[in-house]
């Protein structure tokens, strides 16, 4: 059985941020990720996972200005001491929360900046990115996200983030496959995931259409996870989805497809 994490961003949005990891907890969750916790004290996050005994799977690196539409900076030419500011600023949650995993966003292709010119600066960035986690002991992922909910970003399929990760030897970058958002671009997820799984450093899930949780839409996830036992993943597989009717009452999932 695959081991999960609970998406704090996503899930469990009936109570304050703060008070997600306890709900999780409660919930039965022993591992937690998140996307942004920049905008509250890092001693006030890691309390919460300490007095838990929660374990931080992933969260992102900084994102820009998100409020005005900012998804990432990593392509972005011109925002390099920005990027670099930000490595340091996630380094400063991530070490003291004990995360192994950080997320890079490739971020918006501006319609004023070529696209050659945004993947030399994303290139530079993620190999600078790649350096100073591996120096503290932490793997950076690359996520391609789909081109229907987010236009313009930069990387929108697995083939792309793996062209990256290529270029970026020696430096390990591995691959986070977000079935939801693979399952909109590619398809073909079980042969995928078998293919890349030397790979991929982390899995999210959430169902299509809708991004709503396992068994709201058409994905047939007692397939993907008995195939991800079968090939042997060994990572968790992070709960990114936006509940349908309630966090609680849609983790019902779990029992209908034998995980709970």
């Amino acid at each position: 059985m695959p081991k999960f994490s609970a998406n704090l961003s996503t899930m469990f949005q009936e109570h304050s941020f703060l008070d997600r990891f306890a709900a999780a907890k409660t919930a039965g969750f022993d591992a937690v990720e998140f996307q942004f916790p920049y905008a509250f004290p890092v001693a006030d996050v890691v309390s919460r996972v300490e007095a838990l005994g929660l374990e931080v799977i992933l969260f992102n690196l900084p994102p820009g200005d998100f409020a005005k539409g900012e998804r990432g900076i990593a392509c972005l030419p011109g925002r390099e001491a920005e990027f670099r500011d930000g490595i340091d600023l996630a380094l400063s949650y991530a070490l003291p929360l004990r995360c192994k995993t950080l997320n890079c966003l490739a971020g918006l292709l501006p319609e004023t900046v070529a696209r050659d010119e945004a993947r030399r600066t994303l290139l530079a960035n993620l190999a600078t990115a790649a350096e100073r986690l591996s120096a503290n002991g932490i793997q950076l992922v690359i996520e391609p996200i789909n081109a229907y909910d987010m236009p313009r970003f930069f990387v929108n399929r697995s083939s792309e983030a793996l062209a990256l990760m290529d270029e970026l030897r020696p430096h390990d970058v591995k691959l986070q496959y977000d079935v939801y958002h693979m399952q909109r671009m590619e398809g073909e997820l079980m042969n995928t995931l078998t293919r890349l799984l030397p790979r991929i450093g982390h899995i999210q899930i959430a169902d299509n259409p809708g991004r709503h949780e396992p068994g709201t839409g058409e994905i047939n996830f007692p397939a993907i996870f008995r195939h991800l036992d079968a090939i042997g993943y060994t990572g968790f597989v992070g709960c990114e989805y936006t509940p349908k009717a309630g966090t609680v009452d849609g983790l019902v999932w779990r029992e209908q497809m034998g995980l709970a």
